[in-house]
């Protein structure tokens, strides 16, 4: 990979003294990204570098990072700013000493020029290594002459969420294919009908997800909507975008009007729209003719398994429809509160009509964060009721994405980590734009040792719902320890931005510094924890590999003792495995690993990657460890 900085040597001609600062400043900034993508600067061009990697997608990934990081900081600044041209290419090269030598060097010096102001450009021989591994989009350029190469070689653009020089997205970059679903407004007579609204809102959003060729924006990142309206063109560029979609909904008994207008972005346009009066039976046909017509509007081609599954969804009956939708309602606020709620809806939907698929499928929802975040069941008993519920919701549906998920997770809690992904995988293949399935499955890839995948997936689920809390959360968890600490960092800045500096920011950026070795910045995070949720088993085993890094053993583990004796539902064990590994107690942290497995409660991800346990992963028993989780 060559850099290059855009208009340095001009402008040390007019102001050296500003341009050297700057030089210096991108430097900074670069080289600390390039380090957590497993770069080596063989050396410095002057005002750019030559950076050899391992992999020619490590190699692309850093690009991307590297203009994201200069983006951010020119935005930030206000000033100068400091742009970059980025070229690579692939092939062999010759060591001498530390530099390195060979037509593949000259090929990427030849390559990087192509780039736009603030852009990548990349060979065809990367393309090939990269081009379905990467949300990033990839435009071939015409063939060009190269100074030196004697035929015209094949250049391929990177075309990033923003335009060329750092600002905001362009109209033509964003994702043609990308559509994102407002809150239907509710004009019922009945304000208690908001439910209705809201609910149809989702209907329509999983119905258009299962469209192939349509990325469709989560239910997470376009609520905000519906309190703080914005213009369509600021919701475009905030999401990244081309394709809204708005309308509303009126509720009158048994009849319903609904509209719907399809706007483009780039034009604000009414590129389609239409007003449906229906009876409340007719709702799953009007859903199946609303995708119809919006992929006929968006010219895309339905395959014939889309249009016979638009046809053939089952229809259940209105009363318990409306129960659904009620439960549906209930379960976007996690609360235990609502969680409950929603049960109840669920179960009254199902007893309304026991062949409602998509009921099982969120009861399965709500039993599942009930017995897991409130432990209102056990293990065991969470486990079988989320189990007969998605079995029951495939017998109905077998093409029902969320209970492909939902047995994915289960599968996983059990160690069976290839079945999990089977399903995973599957409900991906039902619903492209389910992130949810998206991220379950990076979370199973992440579990199987095999990290790149599973940060693709990570970065597909938010592409999907770039509000989602818990997207970004397992995303800043799985860099941290695979040691991006930059990458990181900015995914925590943007987890608290969406979380508002809540639970999961402030336990990932607990992580984050422990493994930076920041043990004040680690405090604080627990302090956070220790004033708003005193009591809980988990923080004095946090206190504990407090005390165990500083090396104070007799603490931690008077500490580790308060907790040791508790009954399994409310033991950490998982963090007292951690704790003993800190210390350097080998015997204890397996005799706690082993109990962590029994109870199945331990999160393997860590222990894979996480630089601090690998005193653990050298130890023979941990291959024992995998072996019992189906990982040897």
């Amino acid at each position: 990979m060559f850099t290059d900085m855009v208009g340095f040597t001009q402008k040390t001609q007019t102001d050296e003294r500003s341009s050297l600062a700057r030089l210096a400043e991108q430097e900074d900034l670069v080289r600390p990204v390039i380090s957590g993508h497993q770069g080596r600067i063989v050396k410095s061009t002057g005002d750019g570098l030559l950076v050899e990697f391992p992999s020619a997608l490590k190699a692309t990934e850093c690009a991307v990072s590297i203009q994201q990081t200069l983006r951010d900081r020119n935005r930030a600044s206000g000033g100068t700013p400091i742009e970059l041209r980025i070229g690579i290419h692939l092939g062999d090269v010759e060591q001498r000493g530390e530099d390195i030598f060979g037509d593949a060097v000259n090929l990427a010096a030849r390559v990087q020029p192509t780039a736009d102001v603030g852009g990548i450009a990349v060979s065809q021989q990367v393309f090939d290594q990269v081009g379905n591994k990467l949300s990033v989009r990839f435009e071939r350029l015409p063939p060009l002459p190269l100074k030196g190469v004697q035929a015209p070689m094949a250049i391929f653009r990177v075309v990033l969420p923003w335009n060329a020089t750092g600002g905001s997205p362009t109209a033509g970059e964003r994702g043609a294919d990308r559509l994102a679903v407002l809150p239907f407004a509710n004009i019922s007579p009945d304000p208690r009908d908001a439910y209705f609204s809201d609910g149809l809102t989702e209907e329509v959003i999983a119905v258009l997800s299962e469209l192939k060729d349509l990325r469709v924006i989560a239910r997470t990142s376009v609520d905000p909507y519906k309190l703080t309206p914005r213009p369509v063109s600021q919701v475009a560029l905030e999401l990244g975008v081309r394709w809204v979609l708005e309308g509303s909904v009126r509720k009158d008994g048994p009849r319903l009007r609904f509209t719907a207008q399809l706007i483009d972005a780039q034009t604000q346009e009414h590129v389609w729209s239409a007003k449906y009066d229906r009876e409340l039976v007719d709702i799953f046909a009007l859903q199946s003719e609303l995708a119809r017509q919006i992929a006929d509007a968006l010219k895309i081609q339905l395959l014939s398994s889309e249009k016979e599954r638009l046809t053939r969804r089952h229809a259940p009956a209105p009363e318990s429809y409306l129960e659904y939708l009620q439960g549906r309602s209930c379960l976007r606020d996690l609360s235990e509160k609502s969680l409950r709620e929603a049960r109840e809806h669920y179960e009254r939907a199902i007893a309304l009509d026991e062949r409602n698929a998509s009921a099982y499928a969120g009861l399965a929802e709500a039993v599942g964060f009930l017995g897991s975040v409130y432990l209102a069941f056990s293990r065991e008993e969470t486990r079988a009721k989320t189990w007969s519920l998605a079995a029951r919701a495939l017998e109905l549906d077998p093409d029902l994405a969320e209970a492909h998920t939902m047995l994915a997770s289960n599968l996983a809690d059990v160690y069976e980590f290839p079945a999990a992904l089977t399903e995973a995988q599957r409900a991906i293949s039902l619903n492209p734009s389910s992130s949810q399935a998206h991220l379950y499955c990076g979370a199973i890839l992440g579990d199987l040792n095999r990290p790149d995948e599973a940060l693709r997936e990570f970065e597909l689920a938010e592409q999907l719902d770039p509000l989602s809390s818990l997207v970004l959360a397992e995303h800043v968890n799985l860099l941290a320890v695979l040691g991006h600490e930059e990458e990181a960092r900015t995914k925590l800045e943007r987890l608290g931005e969406v979380e508002k500096h809540g639970m999961l920011y402030h336990d990932r950026a607990g992580q984050l510094a422990l493994l930076r070795g920041d043990l004040p910045a680690y405090l604080t995070a627990l302090g956070w924890f220790e004033e708003r949720y005193p009591g809980r088993p988990e923080l004095p085993v946090a206190r504990a590999i407090y005390h165990a890094r500083m090396g104070h053993p007799e603490e931690a583990r008077a500490l580790l003792a308060t907790v040791e004796s508790l009954p399994a539902p409310l033991c950490p064990s998982p963090g007292i495995a951690t704790a003993y590994a800190a210390l350097g107690d080998l015997d204890n942290c397996f005799r706690w690993i082993d109990r962590s497995i029994a109870e199945e409660k331990l999160a393997i991800r860590a222990w894979l990657y996480d630089p601090e346990k690998k005193n653990v992963r050298n130890d023979p028993r941990f291959a024992e460890v995998l072996r019992r989780i189906h990982l040897a």
